[in-house]
């Protein structure tokens, strides 16, 4: 089962890679559209700003394709930036993005004594039932680095908050074959390599009609 992490040029995929591939997957880092056939799933990371990886995905000529392929209803999880692509517009740039959910980005408030960015070590709380979350222990720690954060149209879409000094924003969303996390699973040890694993199951079990995360 082959999932392709693609590789729009504003994200470090090595990490990434390894860390699907102990989850059982077989990986293909791509920047080619012509490569998604051949995929089961894609896994869409970034890092930076919005603006920026809308023109890497645009150069590319990869927009289209992402939008068919969620609209035809397969696997497609976006990690940081990557969520963050996923919705209509961000607070941080003038670029539509690419529209698949609706709703848009924002800047994390600014709290006095906390922090921004939000980085580093923070808890998830999770809502129950959800096939990235099997297994997990209850509100795991996960690594985050981040000024902005997804506000969904349809908060039920939102699988998982954290605490930013008392304001709980989204951090991982699901709605049917899409999904997102804020988070750096990749970076947060056992509990990241646990959801990567789980996104692999998914797909690996998922034969068109994909459960509802």
């Amino acid at each position: 089962m082959k999932i392709l992490l693609l590789d729009s040029g504003v994200a470090n995929l090595h990490s990434a890679a390894k860390a699907l591939q102990w989850g059982g997957a077989v990986v293909e880092i791509s920047d080619r559209y012509q490569d998604f056939a051949q995929a089961r799933a894609i896994v869409l990371p970034g890092v930076g700003a919005f603006d920026a990886g809308m023109a890497a995905l645009a150069a590319k000529d990869l927009i289209y394709p992402l939008q068919d392929w969620a609209a035809a209803g397969k696997p497609l999880l976006g990690i940081c930036l990557g969520l963050q692509l996923l919705f209509e517009r961000s607070a941080e740039g003038e670029k539509e993005g690419l529209g698949i959910l609706n709703g848009e980005v924002r800047r994390l408030p600014s709290i006095p004594g906390v922090p921004l960015p939000h980085m580093g070590w923070n808890r998830l709380q999770i809502s129950p039932g959800g096939v990235l979350w099997q297994g997990l222990p209850p509100r795991p720690w996960v690594y985050f680095v981040h000024s902005y954060y997804v506000d969904p149209l349809d908060k039920s879409i939102v699988t998982a908050t954290t605490d930013y000094g008392g304001f709980h924003p989204p951090v991982a969303v699901g709605q049917g074959n899409i999904m997102g996390l804020q988070f750096h699973p990749e970076k947060s040890g056992p509990i990241g390599l646990q959801i990567l694993q789980n996104f692999v199951q998914y797909v690996a079990v998922a034969r068109g009609d994909y459960a509802q995360i």
